[in-house]
């Protein structure tokens, strides 16, 4: 059995106090296998409450630095050390003799946090749980009395804490104290400063966990970024850190990882399940003579042990597909994925260009890998997890999708287009089609001055959001929920984020100057928004499901275990169903009429978006899409790079790829158009590599 511990503020939550999407997944997945993920924080035990209940935890919770250890499932406190009353009076009538009002006071126990004031820490935390239910809130408090109202509820405490900047003063008011009381200090944040009962830290707790559980504590592995984690690392089979740890926090692990502000913490806890695929090691051991000849087997074998095989993993990519795509490639830099909407499995994920495995084995694999790494072309880069593009017109949809789910456009809505979208001096151009026109014409003709006054209308509806930035991150609540600015989690090592903007993006590049004609190229898929073939893919599959997405993944099935629930479990986004239902029925009109009407003459009700991303130099060629329209079976992504119009080269080789996936095979058309593709070859320059 594996046990994860990790510290929360600095290491397994985001500077902004959050988690990663994908953390519930991969904490249920763990425990499903019998393994435990495991809080451990400075923080009390009803501070967390709402982390561990969101998440799923079933095992255990760490807190007050070890001072209090509480079972999830049944509530039973498993170790308690707390301070007498009186311990609690001395301190903090030692406090008031400081007469500083700078400085924080805070007491901890099992049902409270105990200040005197409403101090700037409490505030800040009353914010942040405003929007929670009322029984996941963190209960505080606030008493001129803190030790009458302590005594009165008969309160055991098992901690206290200072807050203050003035570091030098708390740490030589926590030298007085230990003259009179024994007790342990240490700094859990940068101004926080935590008191506890002697004995009591992160190390001892997981000793006594150990014991509890009746498990080694070799089999631990621990999280932190403090100096109140040290103790942990001295204990624990293996210790782990972020990178923006200080240097002194990284010479004490045995490895340091990623950013705590790219959940390093969970991606490292997600990649354990590949050891299932290594299996063990046999072992044999002989007996050698002083020649070092073989003389025969050890007590005649009695401690050999047999190997045992990994897990046998089937994939869900499809042979046939992944070669057209390969071949259809050739002379382009670009990505193709393909996924199964019903389900997340990918059926195919290209990147070009690519290499040849076979020449990473062997005694010149260094040197071919060192040749590779050099290539200007980046044939290492797996350009469907790993490249950042602007998505262009297909971002069009998502657009669609919020405006409609907020009420700021009906699908009857017009707006006009005059070759584009003109307003108060700011010019989008746009191609030559009717208007004004409604929400389907506009998917269908890839109409830019729709799409930005949307937006435009959107920053600045003042009766439904209170200013900009409520209304710019309201936005990005959205395209998050449908799965781009964090990494889906899809099951292979390297995947990318993209990038979606919020409101402190745009206050610090603006100096908090901004409005929506400001950021109305996000509206077209352009400005600061990218994204990865792999998150355009899945927006696909959203539309195609209607609303929801699974996780998408290669592994198909690990041999003698269930499918990780990772890749299970639905993900519905925040837009509605009805504004699902006209985005497919103007993607349907773009492939009978459209800028996609290339898809039209095939067997089968394809529904597309085309893409044309700026771009310094040649504007890249992007589709988006699925087939067919009802009981869909495939969602398809196109990106190439530099290959001009959408219609140039992403729609023609995703018609291909839908017609070999959906019919098993390719007309005489189809044949000559792949070969055509595979043919076609574009000029790209070293200097823009």
């Amino acid at each position: 059995m594996k046990w994860f511990i990790t510290d929360m503020d600095g290491t397994f939550l985001n500077d902004k106090k959050e988690v990663a999407p994908n953390a519930k997944d991969v904490i249920v997945k763990l425990q499903d296998k019998g393994s435990k993920f495991i809080i451990a924080t400075g923080r009390p035990d009803i501070a967390v409450k709402h982390y561990y209940y969101n998440l799923g935890m079933n095992d255990v919770v760490i807190s007050n630095n070890g001072s209090l250890i509480r079972n999830l499932s049944t509530g039973e406190i498993v170790y308690q050390k707390s301070f007498e009353i009186e311990e609690i009076e001395k301190i903090y009538s030692m406090f008031k003799e400081l007469n500083d009002d700078e400085i924080e006071f805070h007491v901890y126990t099992l049902n409270y946090i105990y200040c005197n004031h409403l101090s700037f820490s409490m505030a800040r935390m009353k914010k942040l749980e405003a929007d929670m239910p009322e029984e996941l809130k963190t209960p505080m408090y606030i008493h001129d009395d803190i030790i009458g109202e302590i005594k009165k509820n008969k309160e055991d405490c098992q901690k206290i804490m200072m807050i203050a900047k003035d570091h030098d003063k708390v740490v030589n008011f926590f030298n007085e104290v230990s003259k009179v009381l024994e007790v342990d200090g240490t700094f859990s944040a940068t101004d926080f400063f935590d008191i506890m009962p002697k004995g009591c830290n992160k190390g001892t707790a997981i000793e006594k966990l150990a014991e509890y559980y009746n498990s080694p504590i070799e089999d631990c592995v621990v999280f932190g970024d403090n100096f109140n984690d040290k103790e942990m690392f001295d204990v624990a089979g293996w210790s782990v850190c972020p990178n923006n740890s200080s240097q002194a926090i990284q010479d004490m692990c045995d490895e340091v990882i990623g950013n705590n502000n790219d959940f390093s913490v969970i991606e490292y806890v997600e990649k354990y399940y590949e050891k299932e695929l290594r299996g063990e090691k046999g072992v044999q051991i002989m007996l050698r003579d002083a020649h070092g000849r073989i003389q025969g087997s050890y007590h005649n074998g009695k401690f050999d042990r047999r190997p045992v095989a990994g897990r046998d993993l089937t994939l869900s990519i499809d042979v046939k597909l992944q070669a057209l795509g390969e071949r259809m490639l050739q002379g382009k830099i670009g990505s193709i994925v393909a996924i199964e909407p019903a389900t997340g499995e990918v059926l195919a994920m290209v990147s070009s260009p690519t290499y040849d495995p076979r020449n990473l084995v062997g005694r010149q694999r260094s040197k071919a890998h060192a040749a590779l790494s050099r290539n200007v072309w980046k044939p290492l880069l797996n350009r469907s997890i790993m490249g950042q593009y602007p998505p262009g017109s297909t971002f069009k949809t998502t657009q669609a999708l919020t405006y409609l789910t907020e009420g700021i456009i009906t699908p009857n809505t017009m707006f006009t287009c005059h070759h584009g979208f003109s307003y108060r001096g700011l010019h989008v151009g746009c191609h030559g089609h009717m208007s004004p026109l409604n929400l389907i014409e506009a998917i269908s003709t890839s109409c830019n001055a729709y799409f930005c006054w949307g937006l435009y209308y959107m920053m600045g509806n003042r009766r439904k959001y209170h200013d900009v930035q409520e209304a710019m991150n309201r936005w990005r609540d959205y395209m998050v929920s449908m799965g781009f600015g964090y990494k889906l989690g899809i099951d292979l090592p390297g995947e990318k984020r993209g990038l979606i903007p919020n409101a402190s993006f745009y206050d610090r590049a603006y100096h908090k100057s901004w409005n929506g004609l400001t950021v109305i190229s996000i509206s077209i898929g352009q400005g600061e928004v990218n994204l990865t073939p792999l998150q355009i893919a899945n927006l696909g599959a959203t539309i195609a499901n209607r609303g929801y997405y699974y996780t998408p993944h290669v592994v198909r099935k690990v041999q003698g275990l269930p499918l990780d629930t990772a890749f299970t479990h639905r993900h519905r986004t925040m837009a509605s169903e009805r504004a699902y239902s006209a985005v497919v029925a103007g993607m349907r009109s773009s492939a009978l009429k459209g800028t996609c009407k290339a898809l039209g003459h095939l067997p089968f009700t394809v529904c597309g978006k085309t893409g044309t991303a700026q771009n310094r130099g040649q504007d890249h060629s992007v589709f988006m899409g699925f087939a067919p329209m009802n009981n869909p079976k495939i969602a398809i992504a196109v990106y190439v790079e530099n290959g001009g119009f959408g219609a140039d080269f992403a729609v023609p080789i995703a018609g291909v790829l839908f017609e070999q996936y959906l019919t098993g095979k390719l007309s005489p058309s189809a044949e000559r158009m792949a070969e055509a593709l595979q043919n076609r070859r574009i000029a790209y320059g070293s200097h823009n590599r």
